[in-house]
């Protein structure tokens, strides 16, 4: 089969290579579609990392079932889940399987497909069943992102749920393929007001079509804005899909006391917080949160919410082929929502 291969730093390649082979407890599926994520970015410019197959958000059809494998038929459409945890640790049996014990431990994570184990950006992945989810009549191709770009960003805001009640604002940074589906989990599952702030004034244009209620371009006055919005206060929980130090900066400038901040995009920007009694840069009682990925409940939302109509992926499509050229136009910015790559 052919896949779309990380072969060395900075390098990536279509290759020829075996068609994989299912244990008892797998399954074989013939890859429908590969979202492509910045954390896809990140492990092409790593200084380190083994040769494998791209592709953590990967959706497809049953091709063959290992010996002991039930619940699913060939044909089946169906969901990789991205969190590969062990399921019998107390974090996975109490729900928390993104934080698994025996597959991440204390400073890692679980394993994904892409990102350890060979991903989706190929005609074939095999994957133990019960990483599986049904997809049911999703499409399948535009589907594939559900699994990060919709599963985070679930896992983000369920985490903050307690701050975003009736007339709370929640500020989203970066309208860019995790960004756009956060903002639709928020207008269809939360009454909050929502401000959409960006660089780029055709993802402003994407953020209003997607039910955000005011929209800010990203420049020196935006904190300001924010503020005079909210009568000084500050947003009850800012959501930063992108983590660069310029968008650091403003979630921390904008937060409420009291306020949800969760940072989920990996772009390496950072700030100070000191155990004192001074409120800089943090008002009191701010929590603050990174997560990963997100969990089976999170993920079981997600695609009811697709199901429903309710949110949904915009979705630029290449052919396996042109798989090189999705990384180059995603690092060029040239990608409203997610490049989903097509075998």
């Amino acid at each position: 089969m052919r896949a779309l291969r990380l072969v060395s730093p900075g390098k990536i390649e279509i290759q020829d290579v075996p068609i994989p082979e299912i244990a008892p407890d797998e399954v074989l599926v013939r890859v429908g579609g590969a979202g492509l994520c910045h954390s896809d970015l990140h492990v092409l410019h790593a200084p380190e990392f083994p040769v494998l197959t791209l592709g953590h958000e990967t959706s497809g059809w049953v091709a063959s079932l290992g010996a002991d494998v039930t619940g699913f038929a060939e044909g089946d459409p169906v969901l990789v889940y991205l969190v590969w945890a062990c399921g019998r640790c107390r974090p996975c049996v109490e729900g928390r399987d993104n934080v698994c014990v025996n597959q991440g431990g204390r400073l890692g994570m679980p394993p994904c497909p892409g990102l350890g184990p060979d991903g989706g950006m190929a005609e074939f992945i095999k994957v133990k069943a019960r990483y599986l989810e049904p997809l049911g009549a999703l499409d399948v191709a535009s589907a594939a992102p559900l699994a990060d770009a919709g599963l985070t960003p679930m896992h983000a805001i369920n985490g903050a749920r307690h701050r975003l009640t009736p007339g709370a604002t929640a500020v989203v940074v970066g309208v860019g393929g995790l960004g756009h589906m956060g903002l639709q989990i928020l207008a269809a599952t939360t009454g909050v007001r929502i401000i959409a702030v960006d660089s780029s004034e055709q993802k402003l244009d994407l953020a209003r079509e997607h039910g955000a209620h005011e929209t800010l371009l990203s420049d020196g006055g935006t904190a300001e804005a924010i503020l005079a919005g909210t009568s000084g206060y500050g947003a009850d929980a800012v959501f930063d899909f992108v983590g660069i130090q310029p968008t650091v900066d403003l979630a921390t400038k904008v937060i409420a006391p009291d306020g949800a901040l969760r940072f989920v995009g990996l772009g390496g920007g950072s700030f100070p917080y000191a155990a004192d009694s001074l409120t800089t840069p943090l008002p009191w009682g701010v929590d603050v949160r990174r997560s990963y990925g997100g969990t089976r409940a999170d993920q079981r939302q997600v695609l009811d919410l697709a199901r429903l109509g309710a949110i949904s992926v915009e979705t630029k499509t290449y052919s396996l082929d042109d798989g090189v050229q999705a990384f180059t136009d995603l690092e060029a910015g040239q990608v409203p929502g997610r490049a989903v790559i097509v075998p």
